[in-house]
């Protein structure tokens, strides 16, 4: 997710589990086998999971392309009157677009003031966007803390409360992930949760001091930062194990998202040396690894080629980052989330296309199990980063359909 400090402020389902056999095909296939297939959807747990290592969906294993919706629900939030996201869950679903990732509450802490004083209403809300992706049969990811700092603005603390199960700020934690988790489990449009997004890039850095939260009085931030505003590993993870755990108290099978990047090229050395020093491959995985702690049973990533100065891990290219996260998700038995990826209209239209033609290819060919162009009809992003069906970008929706026919056809 590209930097939102600033833009921010104010089915068919494409499943390679599903039953895709024709009439004439069905008739060539025995009862018994049909009743078979039919009884293991039917007794198949709910949204996306996870059998010795495998992403699987409706009991058998799963491929697919879906998108990043970021205000899905947040302009419902930001305007009570706004339900433009039936037309887009329609528009995704008649294109087989077969899931969306979303922000799920606000991104600033002024715009939680819904869930903080009125939950009843919050809920109303948020009930209309699961009700009409069940309708259209899109599957959902909620993000539940897209902006991490926003957590602990909420509460009065600093960041490095995120490390202290006792602080405010994980009880917060707790709270908002229960009231989601127990309101929505059983609904079939959830197919997974998520804490956040891109946390992890922003621990241990050298230059910590220069990187804090912002602060941005007027939406609710706290007036100045501190030393105690400089996120660690520690901190952030103990924050990530006890999401997933109240995850796991509720849904005891729906995957667990960290929403993280993939590591730096140097993160093992920002935590061991807080230096910028090359990780080595194994360096690389370690933090991969680390970054995604049990509960959690997936790996997440990004796929930005047009904007890396340097790949992790002695990675030469797109298609060669794409191998290395996957070797690592084959070995930890955590199926892989490439979260976003995406190719900005700055690179001009020939390298962008190529660029996101790259990228396909590489998750393809790679054979990712799960992954999500950024961003579907987010107005605030038009100059680099929009995808709608009408813009100058609908192409790459277009890809991401043709992708997925080839995926689940293999």
């Amino acid at each position: 997710m590209k930097n939102f400090i600033l833009i921010l402020i104010p089915l068919l389902i494409l499943s390679c589990g599903q039953d895709n056999n024709t009439s004439a095909d069905k008739e060539t296939i025995s009862p018994l086998i049909c009743l078979q297939r039919e009884n293991q959807i039917k007794n198949s747990k709910p949204g996306l999971y996870v059998e010795n290592g495998i992403l699987t969906r409706k009991g058998k294993p799963y491929r697919a392309i879906g998108a990043n919706y970021f205000d899905l629900f947040y302009r419902r939030l930001l305007d009570g009157k706004d339900t433009s996201y039936r037309e887009g869950l329609i528009k995704l679903s008649k294109a087989n677009i077969p899931f969306v990732r979303f922000n799920c509450n606000g991104y600033w802490p002024t715009e939680w003031k819904l869930y903080m004083t009125d939950k009843k209403e919050f809920f109303k809300q948020l009930d209309d966007v699961v009700k009409t992706a069940e309708k259209y049969n899109v599957g959902l990811i909620p993000s539940l803390f897209f902006h991490n700092p926003t957590v602990i603005d909420l509460v009065g603390e600093h960041i490095d409360q995120f490390g202290n199960t006792n602080s405010k700020s994980i009880k917060l934690i707790r709270e908002f992930t229960t009231d989601v988790v127990t309101r929505y489990k059983d609904s079939p449009a959830i197919w997974g949760w998520e804490f956040g997004n891109e946390g992890s890039l922003g621990v241990d850095l050298p230059n910590a001091s220069e990187q804090r939260p912002p602060v941005w009085t007027v939406l609710g931030t706290a007036s100045n930062r501190t030393e105690r505003d400089e996120i660690t590993s520690g901190h952030l993870l103990t924050a990530y194990k006890e999401f997933a755990k109240t995850v796991r108290k509720y849904d005891k099978d729906r995957i667990i998202i960290s929403g993280n990047s993939e590591p730096r090229f140097c993160a093992w050395h920002n935590t061991k040396e807080r230096s910028w020093k090359e990780d080595t491959p194994q360096q690389f995985g370690e933090i991969f690894l680390r970054d995604n702690p049990a509960p959690m049973d997936t790996l997440t990533a990004r796929l930005y080629p047009g904007k890396i100065d340097k790949y992790p891990s002695g990675a030469k290219d797109v298609d060669d980052l794409t191998r290395i996260l996957m070797e690592w998700s084959v070995k930890a038995k955590k199926p892989l989330f490439i979260g976003e990826f995406g190719a900005q209209n700055s690179l001009g239209k020939k390298k962008m296309q190529k660029v996101f033609e790259e990228i396909i290819a590489a998750i393809e060919k790679n054979k990712v199990p799960l992954s999500a162009f950024w961003v579907y009809d987010l107005p605030g992003q038009d100059k680099e980063w929009n995808i709608t069906f009408t813009n100058d970008r609908a192409y790459m929706i277009q890809m991401v359909i043709e992708a997925n026919e080839r995926i689940c056809n293999l």
